[in-house]
């Protein structure tokens, strides 16, 4: 295992690419993926907190741990029902990893039997890992498997599903996430765009793993995706710190079978966006506060909407994080997101 997930917890259908890609700082990153270079054919730097930042993390874990161990509750009752004890979780790297976790060990606490959980790559523009997906059907029925991501933004990797998905006859493409607050996954805890404590931080709270990979000299036909494992951080990952603080707030008494929807569907907000602010690739808007986060981690946003300019609760990591990488940040009518980012152009830049 090249990562700190326990083996119990997690098999990591990827491959170990570690020392293979020399990683790539923010802007020259942001400068060749404008350019036409897949965001997967590189590694990013991994962003350093400040102790302010991880202040904000640590403020975050504690004040929603348990709204996530509720939202981890509930998706686990829906994939229970629809599922049942032959379920095989199939978390999407690396995002998704802990949140799969939770959800075995919640299924694991409740009923007692232990479900299988694989976390597999999937990449927007390149697809499904089809080795992986061909490894797990060797052993699960295809209407067993459940996918499970932490949260929906404006529903790419929901897109990729459903186009990869007609490769596998009998596996839906309906997609189990925590926060769905662009309305679009077969199941969720919420469609409340509430942070997840784990979205502030990259692979410390990921098992020490990078991004999938995905390049044709390093990833050969007959391989998984790749993925590389940070060991020189063992002493800083708090993965486990994450995944058991949620896990100390399980409840198992919630009423799960009830669905308060969205109001409005986020691509169309995605859309009214990109026309307020004269922006013509929707792929340079980013909307939910796990996705505005990961932008101001590993990107070059030229500015962060917020529905509030005072909503530290929910919201200060970003404003400490946008305060010390100078990004703008403006209140903005949101209606299914509390936060969004908007990726500079780099002939801006």
């Amino acid at each position: 295992m090249f990562s700190t997930y326990h083996p119990e917890d997690v098999t990591i259908l990827l491959k170990d690419i570690t020392g293979l890609v020399k990683p790539l700082g923010t802007a020259e990153r942001e400068t060749l993926i404008q350019n036409g270079t897949h965001y997967s054919e590189m590694l990013p730097l991994e962003y350093k907190p400040s102790p302010a930042y991880m202040s904000t993390y640590y403020q975050a874990l504690s004040l929603y741990s348990q709204i996530t161990a509720n939202a981890v509750a509930i998706v686990a009752e829906k994939i229970w029902s629809d599922k049942g004890s032959n379920v095989a979780l199939v978390s999407l790297a690396r995002a998704g990893t802990s949140i799969g976790v939770l959800i075995k060990r919640y299924l694991q606490a409740k009923y007692h039997t232990g479900v299988q959980h694989y976390t597999i790559s999937i990449i927007r523009g390149k697809g499904i890992d089809k080795n992986a997906m061909k490894h797990i059907l060797k052993t699960h029925r295809p209407n067993n498997i459940q996918f499970v991501d932490g949260w929906t933004g404006k529903g790419a990797i929901q897109n990729e599903l459903k186009t990869a998905m007609q490769e596998f006859p009998g596996v839906s493409p309906g997609l189990a996430v925590l926060s769905d607050p662009a309305n679009i996954a077969e199941k969720c805890g919420t469609h409340d765009d509430f942070l997840i404590a784990s979205s502030c931080l990259n692979s410390v709270v990921s098992g020490l793993m990078s991004r999938t990979f995905c390049r044709a000299d390093i990833i050969g036909t007959g391989d998984y995706h790749g993925v590389a494992f940070y060991s020189e951080l063992i002493e800083e990952d708090l993965t486990y710190q994450f995944i058991e603080a949620v896990e100390k707030c399980f409840r198992f008494d919630l009423d799960w079978n009830t669905d308060h929807h969205a109001r409005t569907s986020g691509m169309d907000e995605v859309q009214r966006i990109c026309k307020a602010f004269d922006i013509d690739d929707i792929n340079f808007v980013k909307p939910s506060i796990g996705e505005a986060t990961r932008v101001l981690l590993r990107r070059l946003p030229w500015k962060i909407l917020v529905h509030s300019l005072d909503d530290n609760e929910h919201l200060g990591h970003l404003y400490q994080l946008a305060n010390e990488k100078g990004v703008d940040v403006t209140e903005y009518p949101l209606v299914n997101y509390r936060a969004c980012g908007l990726i500079k152009k780099v002939a801006d830049a």
